[in-house]
């Protein structure tokens, strides 16, 4: 019986889409899921990436350790309701 190696193959942020990681951010902020989990499901290799993510499209604000209420961008607002769009369609 043989076994297949799992072949570590480096990943890039560009190998990822916008719609992506916003609903990685939002299932997590959600509290649906955790960091490691979001890691396991999803198959990104590092948890920086993920906390990268976080601080860029999520609604916490690092620095003050705080909910943020600033209006998304527009680009974000479609990618958010692009990404609904498809979990409904399902």
């Amino acid at each position: 019986m043989e076994r297949k190696k799992k072949s570590y193959v480096k990943r890039s942020q560009k190998d990822y889409s916008m719609s992506f990681k916003l609903s990685v951010v939002s299932e997590i902020e959600r509290g649906k899921i955790s960091i490691t989990g979001a890691r396991s499901k999803y198959g990104v290799q590092g948890r920086h990436t993920i906390v990268n993510w976080l601080r860029k499209y999520g609604t916490f604000n690092w620095e003050n350790q705080t909910l943020s209420n600033m209006p998304k961008s527009k680009d974000q607002k479609i990618l958010e309701l692009e990404q609904r769009i498809k979990l409904l369609e399902k």
